[in-house]
């Protein structure tokens, strides 16, 4: 036996330590009394040992979660004894001097190893208990793995790393800005930035060739699974580059990082391409989840003339699936349920016979001419069903489609979990119309190139001018956003004109980069993968906030720092600022 006690961590303990003296530092996970004999669970960051003593008079005061310092001998446990569940289940320390580092209360909020199955509310408020769970822990973990992996590609990329502020100007980049008072410029305010969107184009003005950072944003929009108000993403951009430049680099890095540290089937390279036309068509959905094999077919020309109003000259968007002819009326009832949760009159729906004859309410309006168009255009088979969505407004109706689509895949067990499906959807139109306002606005990114140029800018109707913007999708999330810029002077006015914006609003909106296009500005090009959402989808979690350290709730609350608060009359005043 050795006579001095070495430092160890509780699960990197091993039966190499047999009889060794060792000093070990942790949270008391459990306390067990077996007759005098008392056991206590000590848990690190590496895992759990047990300790065991005779001597009851050591464990005075001691309770779950307090931190204490052990000095023992380990030793064997009996064979009968052992514990499979961790990875010190053989041994365990004899316990010859205990100190209490720091006494927790004797009631806590939750039980720390079933933290994550309490209302977020609770955990979010007791965060820091909640981290100890080791579900939990080790998804912050794993979020430091990634972050180190992505800087090692970026770095063997040649990317170059540079920090933008997080104080800046505020920029109509498509959400809300959090604006931050001035102290000393009165009336006026800074805004935490949305993206580092103008920052990284100027470092293209600068001379970079490449450069990426791990970048915080800033939204005040209204919390969802999928995002909340501060998150993270792999920003990056490159000089006198074009979309193919981007795609490919996007490619090997979700290629890498999915392949490295997910279990699921990846998607090959290159990933598949979709125009958005074709994605809102097809799926109804600009990022579309192609582990769903269902596609939606549009059939709308055969009904210009129906005598079934609902139809008439309407948007007809058609779903059809094999072989569910059987199933029961409740079946097709729960789904027409879900079509009117999600704002659908119902949905319509026929069956299709032995004799290729249709069945449903839908089929006394139709020919027998358009019976077979239908057959033809929906690639009708015996037993097949055909779903119906029908609106006045395409876009509208590819919506609905698209979400009876998700439904139907999800009812029918259709979406292979074990698979990440990628795919690049493209060509964005730049412009939507805003029917309320009676006006176009960017569509997506404002400082997009379109493509043709100028000559597409003054020649087409902004409906139908497109820009060289894409994003990567993976199962149904958008995962990256990114675009070709527009680093012409010229087609940028000309671009935020068609807007509403007039050449004095740029200049004073945008002055940077209005000045700097003046000076030699290379094409660039460039996307920004959600580093939140890649780590959510690899532990497979519900939302975002399970893969971040200390997320607000999903009513914008931190309930564990008392944000948002109040603060004083002197604060307010230092920043000209009154509550009204």
């Amino acid at each position: 036996m050795k006579n001095i006690y070495r430092d160890y961590y509780c699960g990197l303990v091993s039966e190499k330590e047999i009889g060794n003296q060792i000093t070990l530092s942790g949270w008391v996970e459990n306390i067990r009394d077996h007759g005098g004999v008392i056991f206590v669970d000590l848990r690190d960051e590496f895992g759990t040992i047990q300790l065991v003593s005779n001597n009851e008079t050591i464990f005075n005061d001691l309770t779950k979660e307090s931190t204490i310092k052990v000095k023992g001998i380990v030793k064997k446990r009996n064979e009968e004894d052992y514990n499979k569940n961790i990875s010190t289940g053989t041994i365990e320390i004899l316990i010859d001097e205990l100190e209490i580092l720091s006494k927790a209360l004797n009631v806590l909020p939750f039980e720390i190893k079933t933290s994550h199955e309490v209302n977020d509310e609770t955990r979010l408020k007791y965060r820091y208990l909640d981290l100890r769970n080791k579900k939990v822990h080790d998804n912050i973990v794993f979020r430091s793995k990634i972050l180190n992996f992505l800087r090692n590609k970026m770095d063997n990329l040649n990317f170059t790393e540079v920090q933008t502020p997080i104080i800046s100007s505020s920029s109509p980049e498509g959400a809300r800005d959090f604006i931050v008072p001035s102290r000393k410029f009165k009336g006026k305010f800074y805004a935490l930035p949305q993206a580092p969107q103008i920052y990284k184009q100027l470092l293209m003005v600068s001379g970079f060739n490449r450069y990426y950072q791990i970048a915080p944003c800033f939204r005040d929009e209204d919390c969802r699974s999928d995002r909340t108000l501060e998150f993270y993403q792999l920003d990056f951009e490159m000089s006198f580059a074009t979309a193919e430049d981007v795609y490919e680099i996007g490619e090997e890095i979700f290629y890498d990082v999915f392949t490295k540290f997910g279990q699921k089937e990846v998607s090959s390279r290159p990933f598949r391409r979709i125009s958005y036309k074709e994605a809102m068509l097809k799926y109804g959905s600009d990022k579309p989840d192609l582990r769903n094999p269902l596609e939606i077919t549009d059939i709308s020309e055969i009904f210009i003339e129906s005598e079934f109003k609902p139809f008439r000259n309407a948007v007809i968007r058609t779903i059809k699936v094999d072989n569910i002819a059987d199933k029961s009326n409740s079946w097709f009832n729960e789904l027409v349920d879900y079509a009117t949760s999600i704002g659908m009159p119902g949905i319509g729906y026929i069956t299709v016979n032995e004799d290729m004859s249709f069945k449903g309410p839908i089929d006394k309006f139709l020919s027998e001419e358009d019976r077979n168009k239908i057959i033809e255009k929906a690639n009708l088979r015996v037993n097949s069903v055909l779903f119906f969505i029908a609106d006045k407004k395409e876009l509208q109706a590819a919506k609905y489609a698209g979400m009876i689509r998700n439904e139907l895949g999800r009812k029918l067990n259709l979406i292979d979990s074990n698979k990440f499906e990628f795919c690049i959807v493209n060509d964005f139109p730049m412009y939507e119309y805003n029917e309320e306002e009676g006006n176009y606005d960017f569509g997506h990114n404002p400082f997009s190139m379109p493509q043709g140029g100028m000559d597409s800018l003054k020649n087409k109707e902004p409906k139908d001018i497109l820009a060289y913007q894409y994003d990567f999708v993976c199962n149904g999330n958008e995962m990256a956003s990114g675009a070709v810029r527009n680093h012409n002077i010229e087609i940028m006015k000309q671009a935020f004109e068609i807007a509403g914006y007039d050449e004095e609003t740029v200049k004073k909106r945008f002055k940077s980069l209005y000045t700097a296009f003046q000076y030699g500005a290379p094409p660039h090009a460039g996307m920004a993968p959600g580093i939140d959402r890649i780590i959510m989808l690899l532990k497979d979690e519900p939302n975002l906030r399970e893969v971040q350290a200390f997320p607000m709730s999903v009513s914008g609350m931190d309930n564990m720092m008392g944000c948002p608060n109040e603060v004083s009359e002197e604060q307010l005043r230092e920043v000209h600022i009154k509550i009204r």
